[in-house]
């Protein structure tokens, strides 16, 4: 039996007979030559046939459409020319699967709308198969820096009773005759299991109801949250500078294909986090914004255009810090110098890919957490287990959420977030 490899590890076959299994990405022929552009998850590799294969192959590479299913076998060739490095002379073409139809999405260009219709297909293209991988890798290298520093990976639940971020963005839904809400973060329980465990993160999906078009925004995705007792402000956000570091520099080292398949230059993003990542206060970024020409008054939250013109006077990763208590949630803890402002700070990434990160200090005391949820307007009975963290052996943490699809936007240099998931979910958009 010829074994069966996969296109990933096709160097190491060089001269010798494989077998493969995959789908047909692309088609041509040269003379009495046949090309059949093959995929299989991994990789690609150009598949060569001639007339000296046996007579029913050569015809069915011939006459196979796209995306047809087959496994084919024959000898690994060295050849630079090749997508990958490497060409597959076939002696044999077995069929899995031969579509009926024509596959919808051709080798043209297509509208975003046809292409959200079709995103269940549209995720097999060349661009989108790079994009998804680097997603994988991304999280990986997250859960990987996060082990290497003894953090324990924890979940918080999807089904909540208690909102975060505000009412407003809530997804409410019935849960057994009492209202329920769908996360939109999961940072309240990992204050509560940091207690337990010293240091911990998730990795989940949370939702938020913003009725929002932008191409920064998705109604559900992907946050990979930290919490760390006896961690302060400023070793919080010494943390979010290693993990950033860590994930682009992994990405630059084992995704060098996928990053050139999507013409992204690790280069680039390696030396946007070469240096320590810039630092200003927010009443310093207010005044840098208005210089740029964008309107902004003080107590406002930093919008699109404003986080615009930050990324674009450094160049690279930039701390917002010291914002409005006000403007921010109940549970940061306020600057002891000046309890009008947070212990907390917004992480803006380059290229305009706008708040990677959001983190603070949380509070520490029971008075003082009971004193900002009533200058919230929130009501304390719901939050009175979180309340009761405070209670027992309360100390100082601090925490942080990143945004995985706006991570994996920028380090693709995506011009929207839909195409960062698998299957985005947007104001308009809740199928496939």
């Amino acid at each position: 039996m010829m074994e069966h490899v996969y296109v990933e590890s096709l160097a190491s076959h060089v001269g010798q007979e494989v077998h493969l299994k995959g789908w047909v990405a692309g088609k041509r022929s040269s003379g009495k030559v046949r090309f059949l552009l093959l995929r299989d998850g991994t990789g690609m590799v150009q598949c060569v046939v001639t007339p000296g294969a046996d007579s029913a192959s050569f015809s069915l590479a011939e006459e196979l459409p796209l995306e047809a299913s087959v496994e084919v076998w024959g000898t690994v060739r060295e050849d630079a020319r090749a997508p990958g490095g490497h060409e597959l002379s076939l002696t044999r073409v077995q069929p899995v699967h031969i579509p009926s139809e024509d596959f919808p999405i051709a080798l043209k260009e297509h509208g975003v709308g046809f292409l959200m219709e079709h995103r269940h297909l549209w995720i097999r293209m060349r661009r989108q198969v790079p994009i998804l991988r680097l997603r994988d890798g991304i999280l990986w290298a997250s859960r990987q820096f996060f082990k290497e520093r003894g953090f324990v990976a924890t979940e918080s639940p999807i089904l909540v009773g208690t909102s975060v971020e505000g009412t407003t963005t809530l997804f409410t839904l019935d849960y057994f005759g009492r209202p329920a809400y769908l996360s939109q973060s999961g940072q309240l329980y990992l204050e509560a299991t940091c207690a337990a465990l010293g240091k911990v993160y998730w990795i989940g999906p949370t939702f938020r109801a913003e009725k929002s078009k932008t191409r920064r925004h998705l109604t559900e995705f992907w946050m990979l949250e930290a919490e760390v007792a006896f961690l302060e402000h400023e070793g919080n956000l010494v943390l979010q500078e290693d993990l950033v570091r860590y994930i682009v520099e992994y990405a630059a080292s084992e995704h060098a294909a996928d990053l050139e398949a999507l013409e992204r230059d690790p280069r680039v993003l390696l030396d946007q986090v070469s240096e320590p990542f810039a630092r200003v206060t927010y009443a310093e970024a207010v005044q840098l914004v208005r210089e740029a020409g964008v309107e902004m008054e003080e107590g406002d939250d930093l919008g699109a255009p404003a986080e615009d013109a930050i990324s674009k006077h450094f160049g690279r990763p930039v701390f917002v810090e010291r914002f409005p208590a006000q403007i921010k949630p109940f549970y940061m803890k306020r600057a002891p110098d000046n309890p009008h402002q947070a212990l907390c700070a917004d992480l803006i990434g380059p290229e305009g890919y706008g708040e990677l990160i959001g983190g603070s200090q949380r509070v520490d005391s029971e008075e003082e957490l009971e004193r900002q949820l009533r200058e919230a307007g929130l009501p304390l009975e719901p939050y009175k287990w979180y309340v009761d963290l405070r209670k027992w052996g309360s100390v100082p943490h601090s925490g942080f959420g990143l945004g995985v699809e706006r991570t994996v936007a920028w380090i693709c240099g995506l011009a929207h977030l839909r195409e960062a998931i698998p299957f985005p979910r947007m104001l308009d958009r809740i199928d496939p």
